[in-house]
């Protein structure tokens, strides 16, 4: 064959391997910069992903469990708010979640001051308080306050975290801290939250009688050896993992691992005092984020602001209350604030 005709044959064989390859690979083009990837942080968070190189995921928080009437120790993760773990709580030990009245850290007890509230420590125990004896009883109105002071378990249980003592449900025998208020009047109040049925109680006019159905928490046998009557719970909260960090839960968004705060602590106390005071309710949640608003404000004016552009504008705060928490927030923000005080229920 002539030389002309095969190089001419070589000259198209190459454009054939050209085009095949021009088919088979991508079009050559600017190159777009990737989108930014997720890595799930601890319990269930996302953060976002640069492009630069990013040091390697936070392992999955564990922490343990066992149900404070006694059980085998369990092993729990992967939960961001307080309902989340209810559910991981009961998927370990296989009841149903809504058994779990409230839960307790670092004791199997009813204390209340060790009660978990929006922040876990990362060496805490938790310890779940589940339904035990239901139990009705009618009270007689006597007085305009009945001296308690009501929380809820963040999953549609409100209970009884103090009785004042002295009061009229003080000399109820069978009512005692850590009962869940199922039902007033034969109305139910499972789902409500603690300021609602506060709201309720407080309205039982004056010398009338009503009927109270509450659920005790499950004890053990060897729970009622040297048992206290239960009837008073210390005002000072416990501070969950002082000093060390702390797992934040939230109603909304990631929860958050944190340095624990002492100025965030000591007024978290104080605000949570002041929603006792004023409303006999006790809400840790409510108060960190009573806090956080407050923290980011630098007068009044703006704070009463933030609350009313929040979802705490429901609670329908007074100008005086709003003034006071306020207080409370400058004083822990200036070091004033050092100490709770005492407060005294209102209804």
């Amino acid at each position: 064959m002539p030389l002309k005709n095969i190089l001419n044959r070589q000259k198209k064989n190459k454009s054939k391997e050209n085009l095949s390859e021009n088919q088979n690979s991508p079009t050559r083009e600017t190159p777009r910069p990737e989108a930014p990837t997720t890595t799930p942080e601890a319990n269930g968070g996302n953060t976002v992903k640069s492009d630069h190189p990013q040091p390697p995921p936070r392992p999955k928080l564990v922490f343990h469990c066992q149900q404070a009437q006694g059980s085998p120790t369990g092993i729990i993760s992967g939960f961001t708010n307080v309902k989340e773990l209810y559910v991981k709580i009961a998927e370990c030990y296989e009841i149903p979640a809504s058994e779990i009245l409230f839960c307790t850290l670092n004791t199997h007890k009813c204390d209340m001051t060790r009660l978990l509230g929006g922040q876990i420590g990362l060496e805490d125990f938790i310890f779940a308080h589940v339904k035990g004896q239901p139990k009705e009883v009618e009270v007689v109105k006597s007085e305009d306050a009945l001296g308690l002071t009501i929380t809820d378990n963040g999953n549609g249980y409100a209970f009884i975290k103090r009785i004042k003592e002295g009061s009229i449900m003080d000399k109820v025998p069978i009512v005692y801290v850590g009962d869940h208020i199922e039902k007033l009047n034969g109305q139910t109040v499972v789902g409500l939250r603690h300021y609602e049925v506060a709201k309720m109680l407080k309205e039982i006019p004056k010398g009338t009688t009503f009927t109270l159905r509450v659920v005790e928490p499950l004890k053990s046998g060897f729970s009622f050896v040297g048992q206290s009557t239960g009837k008073k719970s210390s005002s000072v909260s416990n501070k969950v993992g002082s000093g060390k960090q702390t797992l934040r839960l939230r109603s909304t968004g990631p929860a958050t691992v944190e340095q624990d705060d002492d100025a965030a602590n000591i007024a978290t106390d104080k605000i949570n005092n002041l929603l006792e005071s004023y409303m006999g309710i006790n809400d840790t949640e409510l108060a960190q984020s009573i806090w956080e608003i407050g923290d980011k404000c630098d007068n009044p004016h703006d704070f009463a602001c933030a609350v009313d552009e929040s979802d705490m504008k429901d609670f329908g705060f007074t100008d005086t209350f709003i003034f006071d928490l306020w207080g409370a927030i400058t004083d822990a923000k200036s070091g004033r604030l050092k100490k709770t005080q005492e407060f005294n229920e209102q209804f």
